[in-house]
This record gives structure tokens, sequence and C-alpha cells, in this order.
């Protein structure tokens, strides 16, 4: 979705403010009621496909995932024309331990709801694991809106609710991609601690004083059926506001790979009010992805030192950055083998340099029927040498089985540098 700034004329300032007003509220009043909206159905659908069994309960839920070292929840982001993107990175991030919900833009056509539906559905693995949700009421997104923030939170919430266990929690978008097996993401990840939250942080904003702290936005997508941009007041004394005093303000990556304890603190903020408090500085603010997390994390006594600044992401740039990421292309692949990264974007749909990512380090030969190697699924499909169907992945032997491979190696290499005592205190929360 692309952003449409319109200019409005003095005489509607005041229903602006009004508005303004009017839809912080209800912002807030939806995160505080969130868990009762999710008992009566604003949670996700589960297809009946993917349904587990009636008589497994919670309890036997979590037992089938505690023999696996940490698990993962992720997000998957989609919007107009990703349903297929996001199915194939879904089955290249699957394991039968983690977590998944998947939200499609509610301005997607409703077939390509449907599609997305089918494809998750025809993967008998999911409903036999049952650990793949689908956002059934959808949130209406605007690009760089709050409500790109408001559908994180409410994803948090809902893998919060649906009471599996999971370790941390990650968000990705439909033109991400995995470096390392789910395996090798386990074994990385085991001997940390279960508190750090990677979040690519820094209080040095630069341009982005001038053009995403200090400008006041409305979020259409808010307030109004059917209809998701930005709009800027003219009034430079609406549109225009001081840095705030009473906490730092920080910014980075919107892709973040929070922990538990984090997630139920921005979710419910039991401890204190900060979270609460900066949802609604941030409803009417530029890009607020890239300012929430940074600055509830920063800004928190309980989280602040124990926060890694890194979103364990390979990103390519122009120079200057420019608002959207370099796509990633086959010259990039060894720079992305090198960084260590655990993920990457951005990828153009279909684009070659996927299937050798596929090929060479998930040892996947077909995207459309195999998974990414790991001790559940690491039998030989093939006299090549590709993972196979792994139709079962409660079968006894292979369930809690890790095999890590040359993905862990590179990730850890990679952590014990951003973690090391050179580099994890001098870059944190500054």
């Amino acid at each position: 979705m692309v952003m449409r700034a319109r200019a409005m004329g003095l005489s509607s300032i005041r229903r602006e403010v009004l508005v303004s007003a009017v839809f912080t509220a209800l912002l807030v009043a939806s995160i505080l009621l969130l868990p009762s909206l999710l008992l009566t159905g604003a949670g996700p659908i589960r297809w009946p496909s993917l349904s587990p069994s009636k008589d497994a309960g919670i309890g036997e839920e979590e037992e089938q995932q505690a023999r696996y070292p940490v698990t993962f929840a992720y997000l998957i982001s989609a919007s107009t024309g990703d349903a297929s993107r996001a199915a194939r990175l879904l089955a290249a991030l699957y394991h039968p331990g983690n977590s998944y919900l998947l939200h499609l833009d509610r301005e997607a056509p409703a077939e390509e709801h449907r599609r997305l539906a089918e494809l998750v559905s025809g993967r008998g693995v999911y409903a036999r694991a049952g650990n793949v949700w689908i956002v059934g009421r959808p949130n209406l997104v605007t690009y760089r809106g709050p409500t790109m923030l408001t559908t994180t939170l409410h994803a948090v919430a809902v893998l919060l609710r649906l009471r599996r266990r999971w370790d941390w929690f990650i968000n990705l978008s439909a033109s991400d991609y995995p470096l390392v097996t789910q395996d090798d993401l386990m074994e990385a990840f085991a001997g940390l601690p279960r508190d750090l939250n990677f979040i690519q942080h820094t209080s040095h904003l630069g341009w982005k004083i001038k053009k995403r702290a200090r400008p006041v936005i409305l979020d259409t997508a808010l307030y109004e059926d059917g209809r998701a941009e930005l709009i800027r007041p003219v009034n430079i004394s609406t549109n225009l506001r001081r840095l705030p005093t009473a906490f730092k303000l920080f910014t980075g990556s919107a892709w973040t790979m929070l922990s538990r304890a984090f997630a139920e603190y921005v979710t419910m903020g039991w401890d204190d009010n900060l979270p609460r408090t900066l949802l609604l500085y941030h409803a009417n603010i530029v890009s607020s992805p890239e300012f929430y997390f940074q600055t509830v994390a920063c800004n928190s006594r309980r989280f602040r030192n124990a926060t890694v600044n890194h979103d364990l992401h390979f990103i390519r740039w122009d120079t200057p950055p420019k608002q959207h990421p370099l796509y990633l292309t086959a010259r990039d692949y060894r720079r992305m083998l090198l960084s260590g990264a655990a993920f990457a974007r951005k990828f153009r749909d279909g684009d070659p340099v996927l299937d050798r990512i596929d090929r060479d380090i998930l040892r996947r030969r077909d995207p459309a029927a195999h998974f990414a190697y790991g001790g559940w699924c690491s039998e030989a499909g093939d006299q090549n040498g590709g993972a196979a169907l792994c139709s079962n992945p409660q079968e006894p032997g292979r369930r809690g089985a890790v095999k890590p491979g040359a993905g862990s190696r590179r990730l850890k290499a990679m952590l014990r540098k951003t973690l090391s005592p050179r580099n994890f205190r001098r870059q944190q929360c500054r």
C-alpha cells in the first residue's frame, strides 16, 4: 500500500483534532479489551483441517513441545498479492515445535483470502501438529501507519492467548526468507537467556526527527471502514510537535525478536503503564513500528539491560538509505551467508535466489512438497538428499530431535560477536 498524504483546509482542523482524540481513545480501548474480544471470535480461525484433535488439551500441546530446547512464535504479515509468498515462507520456516500466525491484510480480495486458506489447509502436517493459524478477522493496515503496529500487538495477544509454549516472538513479512533452518535457530538460541530482546535501535534520530518524529498524522484505517491512508494536517501548530521529555525516543528496525516476558509486558503492561502511554503517543507518529518497541524497551528499567542491538536480518540499503531496502538477488548470496543473520529481506516473488536458499541452506529440493531439513524431517526423500515429506511430526524418534547444520555455526558466531562484553553494553539503549 502506498501512503497518500492529503492536505486539509484550515476549516477542517478542528474536526481533525476531534477525530484524532476519538480514534486514539478507541485504539487504547481496543488493546485493553483485546483478551475479551478474542474470546468472542476476534482471534484466529482454526480451519477445520488445521484443528488438533478435540481431546488434545493445552497440557498435551505443551507436553508435545516440551522436548525441544527452545521454540518460537511467528507472525507472517502479507498484503494484496502475497498469498503464495506467505505460504512458501511458512513452509520454509515450519517446525512442529513452533507456533505460526498468518495475517493477510483485509484489503486483499476475498479470493486471495480463500487461496491462502487453501494453501495452508492443503498441508496435512499443519493439521496433525495443530500449530498454524490464520487471523479470521484481518485488520485494515495502512503502510507506515499505526495500524501496522496494532496488527503486530494483536498477533502477540493471539499467540499468548493460545497458551502454547514459546520463548521468542518473531515478526516477518511475506518478502522475508530464512537463512537458517529452524533446528539451526533452536540450537543457536538454546544457550541464551530467555529474556533477551533483539531490537535494532538508536536514540540518534537524525533525519527521522523532521520526517517521522515531529509530524502528526491520522491513520484513516483506525476509524473509517475500507479506507487506509495517512492524513497530515496542514496547520503547523497541529502538524508539528516537540520531542518528548517524559521519555527518550528511540528508533530502529521494524523487524524484531521479542522475549515472551517482553511480549506479555507490551500486551498487558502490569508492571507499569509505560506500554499504554507510549502506544497513545505512537498513534499519531509516522512509521510507528520503527519507534514503539525500541522506545518501550529502552525506557523500561526491567528490559533496557536485556535489549540486543540487532534485528537478526540481512538487509541491503541504498547510500544514503531510501524508504525501501534494495531487492536481494543471487549477487547478494555470499554476503547473506557471511552476515550470519537468521533472516534476509527484501526478495522479489519467485526470485531464483530463493530456490538456491531452499536447495543449499534449507535442503528442500521442491518447495511445493518438502520442508527444511531438521531432526523431525531428516530422512532422505530422494537419491539427491532432499528432505522428505515428513508427514508425521509426532512419530516416535522424531519428536524433540534437533539436527543443526552449518547455519547454526554461522548464527552462533554472529551472536557471540554481538553479545560480547565489548559490543553488548556499548551498543545498548544509547
